[in-house]
Formats: C-alpha cells, structure tokens, sequence
C-alpha cells in the first residue's frame, strides 16, 4: 500500500510544483479474495435472460406405441409415407426432440452483494492501482510515469476537447506506451463469441477518474482503444479491477483525487458522504512479517531453535506372539516353561531316532518286565469283560468300546 504523505500534480512529464495530500483510501487494506469475489457476483448483474423455446421439441404429434412391438416405448411420430413417420420425439435423446431440463427465462441471474463489502472491494482495488507493482504486474506500461498514483492539473486537462489533444496530454505524462499496448492487442475473440456481436478482445488502458460533469475531455478521450473514462462519485469494481485482478493504471484529475477523502473519509474521521462508513482497518498495522519476526522483542520471547540432526526412526511396536524377547518382558517365567519345553522336546526327538534306529535294523525294542506285566494284565481283563459283555446281549459297538 502507498504511504507517502504528498503526490506531485502534473501538466507533462514534469511536476508543476504543486502537490496534494495523499487520500486515507490509498492506505486501506488490500485484500484480493474480496475483489475477486465482489467482482463475480457484480459480474453477473448485467446478464440478459435468454431460453429456449417452451414449445421446442414438441410441436409434433406423436404418442408412444407401447408394449409388444419389439420396440422402444418412446412416443413416435404418427402417420405414414414419410421418414418422419414412426420416428422418435419429444424425448432430449432423439433427432428433433426437446433438450434435457430446457432453460428458463426465471432462472436466477442476478446476484446481491452487501454495500459495505461492496466498498470494501472498491477501497482495496483504490489501494492497489497506487502500488506500482501491482499495477506493472497486471502488465501496464508504466515505466516512464514521473509517478504512481498519476494526478493531472485540472487546468490542463479540462482544456482537453479533442482526441488529438488527449493524445498529445497523454504522450507528454509518458502514459501513451499503455495506450499503444492496448491498440497492439486487439485480437480477434477465440470460440462461438466471434458470431455473438463480441468479434475482437483488447487488453485495457488507462482509467481516466474526473469530477466535472459535462465536461470536453470526456469525448476527446473515449474514441482512444483501451482508455476508460470514470466519474470519482461513480467508481466502478469492474473498472478499477477488470477480471478479478488488481493493479488497474488510473489516471486521476486534480478535483476528483482531493474527492476522494469526503467520499470515503480516512482512518481518523468518517466519510461525509457515505453514512456511517468508514474506512475497513488492516489486520496488520505493521505488513513487513520479517522485519517482525527478526525484531528483539519477538525473539526474546519465542522458543530457541530446534538443531536439525538426525530423525529418531519411528518406534515400531512388536508381536510378543512372535518376538521372543517382547514375551520374555510381558511374562518373565515364559523363559523357563521354555527351556523345559525344548529340553522334553528334545528327549522325544532322541527317543524317537533310537526307536527308528533299532527299527531299521530289525531288533525288537527293549521293553520293561514291570511294563509288560502290567500290559498283559490290562489286556486279559479287556477280553473277560468283552466275553461278559457277550454272554449279556450287549451291543457289538459296545463291546468293541470296551
């Protein structure tokens, strides 16, 4: 935003020696999200309705011929002896037939916008068009201006009654290069608009903001390609901010810029103009961040600097299930029921090599007299209760069981 008190007041390239104060509306807050939007829904307020005919795609008759034909249910244009006859109609998917969900004259074309976020978006597109970055980033020729914002002496400018003049005024400010940018643009409209009464698109020019009503200057400057011209008591968004983006190049008459503090008043006094209206306030009151955060108050206060070194890797959680040493730390006995499973494991695992050891070289196992004693008793008296079990009429299952 621009914050210098005084702007120089210009005849020609050269200041004239006079100078006016800066007005409060080029130190409002710039905030492009709401121009953008403003801009929009302003946009949309200057749109015509338009429809397609409520009779289209049915001014035939036809009636479906139902079931049973091999047929689509489609209704089907009646008669004979012609193509026509027995083709789909009415329906958006046939030749001829109405378009889906055909538009109405009472769609909502129009869109209402708050007045204050309207001034809003105004003030921040005033700010932006004195900040010569802004304004050479949205691509003006802005080079040779002796400044920004660009304020014309009335008595040169109202003099201004022919385009020949206006051209001469603007060559000697050095704000013709944006005129002649303009002109090099025009180009013909890419897509259907060339057959829409919009052939040829052209990148804009200078914005001329003057206060006299009436006045010569406003026929001597409208015949120039690029160059718009505006009252200061109707500024426009779509002018100031064409598309959306900041940074247009105003050109301001002497009268309209010292206008500008009673229309919109200042950060201290009010507007006279407007009722309650006063100019929005920046959230920031100081916008340079690193001279903020670079400053002996800020960093006496903040955390010191983490050292940037090596990352801990990211602790992984592991399965006790399969991880013996995660088991051995949730059950410490763990560890001996498994030193006596491995050593019983290991016991079998011998046994079992004798077994087929002694097999493989056809000696018979050694068995314990005790045990086989023992086996020969539990056998003789399986067999006495099985015959017992057979003198009694019992089952087979039952015996075989026993």
């Amino acid at each position: 935003m621009a914050s210098r008190p005084l702007v120089g007041v210009y005849s020609d390239n050269k200041t004239s020696g006079q100078s006016v104060v800066l007005p409060g509306v080029f130190v409002a807050p710039i905030r492009s999200d709401i121009v953008h939007d403003v801009h929009t829904r302003m946009a949309k307020n200057k749109r015509q309705p338009y429809a397609v005919s409520k009779f289209a795609g049915h001014q035939t008759s036809a009636e479906s011929w139902g079931t049973g034909r091999a047929v689509a249910r489609i209704p089907r244009v009646s008669g004979g002896g012609t193509h026509r006859a027995g083709q789909g109609a009415f329906g958006n998917m046939c030749r001829k037939g109405r378009m889906f969900a055909p538009t109405k004259v009472w769609r909502r074309w129009h869109r209402k916008i708050n007045i204050n976020e309207k001034r809003f978006a105004l003030v921040s597109s005033l700010a932006a068009s004195a900040v010569p970055a802004l304004v050479m980033a949205r691509g003006h020729r802005i080079d040779n201006l002796p400044e920004v914002p660009l304020v014309v002496d009335n008595k040169v400018i109202d003099n201004v009654d022919k385009t020949s003049k206006a051209v001469a005024l603007l060559k000697a400010l050095n704000a013709f290069d944006d005129v002649e940018r303009s002109k090099e643009s025009r180009n013909v409209r890419a897509g259907k608009g060339k057959m829409r009464n919009r052939r040829y698109v052209q990148r804009r020019g200078p914005l001329l903001v003057y206060l006299q009503e009436n006045s010569p200057m406003t026929k001597a400057f409208r015949n120039l390609p690029g160059v718009e011209i505006c009252n200061v008591t109707r500024l426009n968004l779509l002018q100031l901010a064409p598309g959306g983006h900041l940074g247009r190049f105003v050109i301001w008459a002497r009268d309209a810029f010292e206008r500008l503090d009673s229309l919109y008043g200042s950060s201290r006094k009010a507007s006279q103009e407007k009722t309650d209206y006063r100019l929005p306030r920046p959230t920031m009151t100081n916008a340079d961040l690193a001279r903020l955060l670079s400053s002996d108050e800020i960093r006496s206060v903040i955390r010191p600097k983490i050292p940037q070194g090596r990352r801990p890797a990211a602790r992984v959680k592991k399965n006790p299930l399969t991880n013996l040493g995660v088991r051995i730390k949730l059950n410490p006995h763990h560890q001996v029921l498994a030193r006596k499973s491995a050593v019983t494991e290991e016991k079998q695992l011998k046994k079992k090599a004798e077994l087929l050891e002694q097999k493989r070289k056809g000696v018979k196992p050694k068995v314990d007299p005790k045990v086989a004693a023992e086996l020969d008793k539990k056998k003789k008296e399986r067999k006495a209760n099985a015959k017992k079990l057979y003198k009694q009429g019992a089952p087979f299952r039952k015996i075989l069981l026993e």
